[in-house]
């Protein structure tokens, strides 16, 4: 009886956690599911305990998490193109702001970039939400950066800005860098491991 008594109690903190953990999150989708998750544990381990208005409460924050999900889910951002060179002043302010999270996600990334000789701003409502810098020779291009800010990493700027690469004349792409936190965005986006660096062809 005691040893489910804690199992009960794990499980509602374990509920508890989730919905806390959530409003850490900068990326509001990765917030909304996470808290979803943390409060349909909440309402089962309300209704356990026999705490029914906390029930309720919590199977209403999965409604409204639901609603705001399929929202999102059926919106389409408008994103706008900015070819840029190596030195343009908006292109090195992003980096320069993001540089930080930059290492974070791509570790033992080299942040100079001196060997660019092409790059693409990807904005969203005037503001700059994503950049990529590469090497380009005949139509090919080694992708030294492909960096979405938190708030737009759902795939969409990558599927974006690949449909209108083409339109540049850029026949292929090949990325040599660390994999460590984006096999997933890189196998949605196309890109096919060639053992040792991932190739997209358009």
């Amino acid at each position: 009886m005691e040893t489910s008594k804690i199992l009960i109690e794990a499980f509602g903190y374990l509920g508890s956690a989730l919905v806390l953990v959530s409003f850490l999150m900068v990326s509001v989708f990765k917030l909304r599911v996470v808290n979803s998750i943390g409060s349909i544990i909440f309402t089962i381990y309300a209704f356990i305990i026999h705490s029914y208005p906390t029930a309720i409460m919590n199977a209403c924050l999965v409604m409204i998490n639901i609603y705001y999900l399929i929202k999102m889910s059926n919106t389409k951002k408008n994103y706008d193109l900015v070819k840029s060179g190596t030195d343009d002043s908006l292109l090195k302010y992003t980096i320069d702001k993001y540089k930080e999270d930059i290492i974070k996600c791509f570790p033992g990334i080299n942040m100079d970039f001196a060997t660019a000789n092409s790059g693409y701003v990807v904005c969203h409502n005037g503001k700059p939400a994503g950049i990529m810098l590469g090497e380009l020779k005949d139509g090919v291009m080694e992708v030294l950066l492909d960096y979405s800010i938190p708030e737009y990493r759902d795939f969409s700027i990558g599927q974006f800005l690949f449909s209108k690469l083409p339109e540049d004349g850029i026949k292929s792409l090949t990325y040599r860098g660390s994999d460590e936190n984006h096999k997933a965005y890189l196998t949605k986006t196309g890109f096919v491991n060639m053992g040792g660096y991932y190739e997209k062809t358009f």
